[in-house]
Parts: C-alpha cells; sequence; structure tokens
C-alpha cells in the first residue's frame, strides 16, 4: 500500500496538466478555487481521520486539489504582469516557496510535538479560505465563453498512464521487485496507455496536453530542463540527509537542517535570476545555474566518512543556486512563449516535467543504493558474524546506521566498515545527479541566445506577419 506522501504525490502530479488545460478553457480563477476548495476538503477530512484507510482516502482527496494550487497560481502571476515586472514577481514568488520549504517542516514538527498530528492538517484552512476569497474579491479576467468540447480519452489515458508509472516506481523494488509481474505489468500498461494518449492527442481538436507545444525550441529546453531539475532537486533532498545520518553518524534533524543552505539559497537565486533574464536572457540564466548545480552535485561525489559540514554546506549552497536561476529561466521563459490560451497548460507542463523527473529519479537512484548495499554490505556482516549474531531483529540491516541506539552499540571496526560502505554505495546515486546536471548543462546551450524580449509570443507573431 502506498503511503501518504505517495498517495499524494500520485494524485496531485496526475492531475496539473489537466488543471492546465481546463484553466485555459474556463478560466484561472474557477478552476484554482475548485481545486483549492478540493485541498482544503482533503485537510478537513485528514485532520479527521479515524483510521489509516480513512488518511490514505483523505490524502487523495487533498492531492487531486493539490495538482491546481501551485501550477495556476504561476499562470495568474503570468497573466497580470507584463514581462518585465513578471520576471522579478515570478523570483519572488520562487523565494517565498523557498522560505516556506524551510519555515513548513519546522513548523510541522512544533506542532506534532505541543499540539496533536492533526493540527499539521487543519492549519491550512484558514490561510486556504484567505487566499481564496482574497483572490475571489481580487482577480478579475476575461474569458471567452464559448461551447468545449473536453478530451475525456485523452484525460483517461494521461492519467492511467501517469499513475501506472508512479505506482510501478513507488512500489517496485520494494513491495516487489522489479523483474516481477506487477512491475513488468504496470510500465506495459504505461507504455500501452501512453502510445494511445499520444495517438488521442494527434487528432482531437482541443487536447488535454498540446504535443505541438513541443515544438517550439524554448518549451522543449525547458521541459528537458524540468526532468533535471526534479531529479535533482528530488535526488538530493532524499539522499544527502541519508548520507548525514547514516555515513557521518548525524541525527535525523541534523541530517535535515543540512538542506538550509539549498533552501536558503534557491530563494535568494531565484530572486535575482528574474533581473538575470531581463537582462541577460534565458540562455545565460540557465547556463549559469545548471552550472553551478553541476559543480555542487560534483562535490556531493566527493563526500566520504571524513568530509566535513562546511564542504556539505557549500555544496547544498551551490546546488540551491543553481536551481533557483535554472526554475526562473524555465518558468518564465515558457509563459513568454505562447498566448494566454496556452499558458496555463504551458504552465503546468513545467511543474509536471519536475515532477516526474524527481520520481523517476528517487526511484532508480534507490534501485542503485539498493544493488551497492547488497554488494557490499554481505562481506562485511560475515567478517562480524558474532557481532550480526547479537543484533536486534527488529531492525533491518540497512537501517542499521539509522538507529541512533544500535548505532551507538556497534563496535567501532564494525561501525566504520558500514559507514565506509554506505558512503561507497551512494557515491554512485551522486554520480548520477552530477550526469544529469551535465547533460541538463549541455542542454541549456539550445535556449536562444539573446534579451528575453525578443521572444515574447506578440513578437513572434508579428514578425510572421
Amino acid at each position: 500500500m502506498c503511503t501518504n506522501s505517495a498517495v499524494v504525490l500520485l494524485t496531485s502530479t496526475t492531475t496539473v496538466p489537466i488543471y492546465g488545460k481546463l484553466a485555459d478553457l474556463y478560466g484561472r480563477k474557477p478552476i484554482f478555487l475548485f481545486g483549492s476548495g478540493l485541498f482544503l476538503l482533503g485537510s478537513i477530512f485528514s485532520g479527521a481521520a479515524q483510521s489509516m484507510v480513512q488518511l490514505i482516502i483523505f490524502r487523495a482527496i487533498q492531492g487531486l486539489g493539490a495538482g491546481a494550487v501551485l501550477p495556476i497560481v504561476l499562470t495568474i502571476i503570468g497573466d497580470i504582469f507584463e514581462l518585465k515586472e513578471r520576471a522579478r514577481v515570478q523570483g519572488l514568488f520562487s523565494g517565498v516557496w523557498g522560505l516556506s520549504s524551510i519555515i513548513g517542516p519546522a513548523l510541522g514538527g512544533l506542532i506534532v510535538d505541543n499540539f496533536s498530528w492533526r493540527w499539521v492538517f487543519y492549519i491550512n484552512v484558514p490561510f486556504g479560505l484567505l487566499s481564496c476569497l482574497l483572490l475571489a474579491l481580487s482577480l478579475e479576467e476575461k474569458v471567452e465563453r464559448k461551447k468545449q468540447k473536453l478530451d475525456y480519452l485523452g484525460t483517461l489515458t494521461l492519467t492511467g498512464g501517469i499513475v501506472a508509472l508512479l505506482f510501478a516506481l513507488l512500489q517496485g523494488g520494494t513491495n516487489w521487485a522489479w523483474l516481477s509481474v506487477p512491475s513488468i505489468g504496470l510500465f506495459a500498461l504505461f507504455i500501452v496507455l501512453i502510445i494511445l494518449f499520444v495517438r488521442q492527442e494527434s487528432r482531437t481538436t482541443e487536447p488535454i496536453l498540446p504535443l505541438t507545444l513541443f515544438n517550439n525550441r524554448i518549451i522543449a529546453v525547458s521541459s528537458i530542463g524540468g526532468v533535471v531539475l526534479g531529479i535533482l532537486m528530488f535526488g538530493i533532498t532524499s539522499y544527502v540527509p541519508l548520507f548525514v545520518q547514516g555515513v557521518k553518524g548525524g541525527t535525523a534533524t541534523s541530517a535535515g537542517i543540512t538542506l538550509g543552505p539549498l533552501l536558503l539559497a534557491w530563494p535568494i537565486a531565484s530572486t535575482l535570476s528574474g533581473k538575470m533574464v531581463l537582462r541577460y536572457g534565458y540562455r545565460f540564466t540557465a547556463v549559469l545555474g545548471m552550472a553551478l548545480a553541476a559543480i555542487g552535485t560534483g562535490m556531493v561525489t566527493l563526500f566520504n566518512p571524513d568530509t566535513t559540514i562546511p564542504f556539505i554546506v557549500a555544496a547544498m549552497f551551490m546546488i540551491g543556486a543553481g536551481l533557483g536561476f535554472s526554475s526562473i529561466a524555465f518558468i518564465i521563459s515558457v509563459q513568454n512563449a505562447v498566448p494566454w490560451n496556452l499558458r496555463g497548460v504551458a504552465t503546468a507542463s513545467t511543474q509536471f516535467t519536475r515532477t516526474i523527473g524527481g520520481t523517476i529519479g528517487v526511484a532508480v537512484m534507490g534501485t542503485i543504493l539498493n544493488a551497492g548495499m547488497a554488494l557490499r554490505f554481505p562481506p562485511i556482516f560475515a567478517r562480524f558474524a558474532s557481532v550480526a549474531a547479537h543484533l536486534p531483529k527488529s531492525v533491518a540491516r540497512a537501517n542499521l546506521l539509522l538507529t541512533p541506539d544500535v548505532r551507538a552499540s556497534l563496535p567501532l571496526a564494525f561501525l566504520h566498515q558500514l559507514q565506509a560502505a554506505l558512503a561507497q554505495s551512494l557515491f554512485w546515486v551522486y554520480g548520477l545527479t552530477l550526469a544529469m546536471a551535465v547533460i541538463g548543462l549541455a542542454t541549456m546551450f539550445f535556449f536562444p541566445g539573446g534579451r528575453a524580449d525578443k521572444y515574447a509570443y506578440k513578437a513572434v507573431r508579428e514578425m510572421r506577419a
């Protein structure tokens, strides 16, 4: 069964492109209010859940609504601001997102420690209601009212394909083997449904995700960049804390704090990125961002048991700055390249590719890590057979270094060999992030050069007229 977080990831990811298209057809306001209302309803029900089954169901509802919030907010910003102001505001918004990523988990911990876990969900309600009220009162948009023909078949095939893929990735290697019937069946279902989806999108007049968007070089490059960004973001935030806790012997809290420099550098770089896009263009900003990310991930591949905390902090800061510069370049370039009636789905596509890239990347990294530990751990346990015989049966061998009480009881020679084996296994995980960062850097050179205002949709249309 999927964990709560996996359920939210699955439901929110599959709905992102659908909400983007609906926002283009019916306007941003009604779709945002619907998604926010669904999210808040899911939050209330989750806080009131009386069993794990209920919590999973209500978290799924919450995820269905969450798929509308971020992409439509970014789309609204793209609507109400011209390029010059849009670049600045998107940077500031990304900065707020980064800051909330730091405050949110810390606040959640305080709530759980001092109140009840239910308030982690209830706290969303007043802020969500306030945002809906402000948007309902202040946002005015003119939407051409005409009879719309929804792409039901495209929606079903896309949703089914992504659900099959995510479920296979989230459960493969954990609940069942990668080469088992469930995994192979889910991957086969994904391929079949995506083929049907592509066929449907090439025929229908109102595709849920217009594939012609990706004929635009700016959108194609941004989409590839989004996949890379997702892999780096999800991979680093998942596996660097594992290094700090398992190899360096830190606590779960200190492992989480290690990500602080990344989450601090992201909003700073995002704020600067908006100005940089206007002055130097998409290519320069995106190349700078991916170059910093490549340097940072290169530093991460050098992690070993003797690595100092300042070195880890510096690597995290470099990666955060790189992702901050890149992400804003992707959003602004995509929104600038399309008209209003495609801006919703185009913006949603950037969020969609990021999440898909991150999910696939983390699954592949988990497989690499498990294979590395399966190769290196057994010989160590064989050499220390007497110690291994007295280890608690309730703790999996892969988790010995993550359990403070057990870790403290291990003989130093045994402990150091396990830590070295984990560090060696993580090296190949980090090597994948470096390889993807280098691929991302090379891809960024395909962005057109020159100032951003040269590539606004209106300018392109006039030039072709």
